[in-house]
């Protein structure tokens, strides 16, 4: 009998090496989302926007909704943006044009909702932005936010 267990010690150890890591980096990416979630909330309420929410998680406010013309997953966009956190630091400034395929997440879903001309606000969440590995100057697990102008489709 005693030699089942020593046996059976070490393996319940690997198994619990393997499993505890992944259901608790499981419980932190639920932690963050709804943290996620209630930050862009409270961004809503504080700044009294009227957002949609979509099935994936993201916000978008459209002040501007351009024509009928919208991008597709496999379109190119010319745009003038600014992102910034929901504390007002501004991380990126820029007028560009660039396959919406190869942005994050949020920008593909979002950028949907405008039409050529549009104006308006997504709302990322960090699992739809960067998450928890940024880029260099970009926080991680943050919301972002972008004000965006979609100027051209192609």
């Amino acid at each position: 009998m005693k030699r089942l267990s020593s046996i059976t010690s070490p393996v319940i150890m690997l198994i619990m090496m393997f499993v505890v890591p992944f259901v608790s980096s499981c419980e932190k990416d639920e932690d963050v989302d709804a943290k996620n979630d209630k930050e862009i909330q409270d961004y809503i309420a504080a700044n009294n926007l009227t957002a949609v929410k979509t099935s994936s998680g993201m916000y978008y406010v459209i002040d501007v909704p351009g024509t009928a013309q919208k991008p597709t997953i496999n379109s190119d966009v010319r745009v003038t943006y600014s992102g910034y956190y929901t504390d007002g630091e501004v991380f990126d400034s820029n007028t560009l044009t660039f396959p919406l395929s190869g942005v994050i997440k949020g920008w593909q879903e979002g950028m949907q909702f405008f039409g050529k001309g549009g104006k308006g606000m997504l709302l990322v969440p960090s699992k739809m932005g960067y998450g928890s590995k940024p880029p260099a100057g970009i926080r991680v697990n943050a919301v972002l936010i972008f004000n965006i102008h979609l100027i051209d489709i192609k």
